[in-house]
């Protein structure tokens, strides 16, 4: 029987419980699944590529048919060289839809034998995306069960909020000494 081998491509910054959703239940169909880290040097990530590697493989560890792999250019290009005949894509909307049809179809016009398999994230994870994580994170926000501890503790590292609430404590300080 042959090995059906998925890839699952993406940026990844940062990694969402969102994602890992998407590849636990990946790995549950694949015989193969490999997370597939987008090397975008026009594109200013919030982590390095490094970093987005060591935190996914970190997270994925527990599956053993789960690996975790960079690459750069068309993402067809990389899944013919992993011989992978799927790949996994996250639908959380219909603008996700759109987006990711013409993304399936152009993929299909360049390597017709490979498949786009679109999976929905849980229900609890169907808003989740990076950008909004980014986001809430750099304006101090929560962001405990949207990411796992370890990219949380990583996110912190990298935002510390501390002057946004300093600013915040004069600016209230300078509004009741006026009112």
């Amino acid at each position: 029987m042959k090995k059906v081998i998925a890839i699952y491509p993406g940026s990844f910054d940062p990694l969402t419980n969102g994602h890992l959703d998407l590849i636990e239940r990946g790995s549950k169909i694949f015989d193969e699944l490999i997370v597939a880290i987008l090397r975008n040097p026009e594109k200013q990530s919030l982590f390095s590529l490094a970093e987005r590697k060591q935190m996914m493989a970190a997270m994925t560890e527990r599956w053993d048919n789960v690996q975790v792999d960079t690459f750069g250019g068309l993402m067809v290009d990389y899944a013919i060289g992993m011989k992978a005949s799927a790949v996994l894509r996250g639908i959380r909307a219909i603008s996700d839809y759109e987006y990711e049809l013409q993304m399936a179809l152009m993929n299909r016009k360049l390597a017709p034998h490979l498949e786009t398999v679109f999976m929905m994230p849980a229900e609890a994870y169907s808003y989740l995306s990076s950008r909004l994580v980014r986001e809430i994170a750099q304006l101090g926000g929560n962001i405990r069960g949207l990411v796992p501890e370890l990219v949380e503790r990583r996110l912190r590292e990298k935002m510390d909020p501390a002057p946004k609430y300093a600013n915040l404590a004069v600016f209230r300080k300078s509004r009741t000494k006026k009112q």
